[in-house]
C-alpha cells in the first residue's frame, strides 16, 4: 500500500469516526428505547443511524470496497472491507455507561490495515495505521508488563464465557495482580495506553476485535486468539490481548494448562 493512499485511509477513518462521535453524542442518555434481535442482543436507533451514515459514507468515497456492519451484515467486495461496529457496548450505552465506542476497521487481502477504536462520549479516540498507534494524536504504548502476576487483566462480563472458557479464564485471572469486568472495548484501548495488562474474551464477532489487533499491535503489545493464531475474519471469537509477547506467551500456556 503506498504511503499517499494510506494517508488517505486513514483521513477518511477519522472522517468516520468524527460522523459516529456525533450521532453517537445525539442519541446517547436520550435514547432508552431498544430491540432484540435474533441472537437476544439489544440493539437501538444509534446503533442504526450510526452504521447507515458510515455505510453511506463509504459507499460514496470508496464505491468498490466492501463493507461488514454488525446491523447490516457484508456487501461488496471481499479482499477489501471496511468493518464496523456502530456501538460497541450497546448495553452500556442503554444504561448510561459512557464505556461505548465505534470500531472501524479496513481490510485488504486478509490484512487489517488500520484500526480505530472510538469513544464518543469520552472524547477519545484511538487510531493505528501500518504498525503505530496513537490516542488523540499521540503516541500510545503498553504497559510492558511480562509476568502474568503483576498482570492487570479484563474482560467483559463472565456471562459471555461457555463451558470450559470460563474455568479457563478463571484460572488465568486468579494468577494475575487483580481482574475487572465491564469495559467493553474501552478495555483494549486502556490496554494500548498502559492501564491494562492482558484482555481475554470469547464469543466475539469480526466487527467486534477487527479494529482492536491494530491498536494493540502499534502501540507494542500482541493479539491473537486463544490458539495464538493471527486475527482474521474467519477467527472463532476467542481473543487474547496482551501487553507484550511474554506476557501473551504465559497466558497462552496457562490458558491451555
Amino acid at each position: 500500500m503506498t504511503e499517499t493512499r494510506l494517508a488517505d485511509l486513514s483521513a477518511f477513518a477519522e472522517t468516520l469516526a468524527d460522523m459516529a462521535r456525533t450521532l453517537a453524542r445525539q442519541h446517547f442518555r436520550k435514547t432508552f428505547a431498544f430491540e432484540r434481535k435474533a441472537d437476544e442482543s439489544p440493539v437501538t436507533a444509534a446503533d442504526k443511524a450510526i452504521e447507515s451514515a458510515l455505510r453511506t459514507a463509504i459507499e460514496e468515497r470508496y464505491p468498490e470496497h466492501g463493507i461488514f456492519g454488525e446491523e447490516t451484515g457484508r456487501t461488496g467486495s471481499q479482499d477489501r472491507v471496511w468493518v464496523l461496529d456502530p456501538i460497541d457496548g450497546t448495553k452500556s450505552f442503554i444504561t448510561g455507561m459512557p464505556l461505548f465506542g465505534t470500531l472501524i476497521a479496513f481490510v485488504e487481502g486478509g490484512a487489517t490495515r488500520l484500526g480505530a477504536i472510538e469513544m464518543p462520549a469520552l472524547g477519545e479516540r484511538w487510531i493505528a495505521v501500518e504498525g503505530r498507534t496513537t490516542m488523540n494524536g499521540a503516541p500510545a504504548r503498553t504497559s510492558g508488563c511480562t509476568q502474568l502476576a503483576d498482570a492487570r487483566v479484563f474482560t467483559t462480563s463472565p456471562d459471555y464465557f461457555v463451558g470450559e472458557d470460563w474455568p479457563r479464564f478463571d484460572r488465568v485471572s486468579r494468577l494475575a495482580a487483580m481482574r475487572r469486568y465491564g469495559a467493553d472495548c474501552y478495555q483494549y484501548a486502556l490496554l494500548a495506553s498502559g492501564f491494562c495488562d492482558l484482555v481475554i474474551e470469547t464469543g466475539l464477532q469480526p466487527y467486534d476485535y477487527m479494529a482492536l489487533g491494530p491498536v494493540i499491535e502499534g502501540a507494542g503489545g500482541v493479539m491473537t486468539d486463544w490458539e495464538g493464531r493471527a486475527l482474521s475474519l474467519d477467527c472463532d471469537g476467542r481473543v487474547i490481548a496482551a501487553a507484550t509477547p511474554a506476557l501473551h506467551e504465559a497466558a497462552l500456556a496457562e490458558l491451555w494448562r
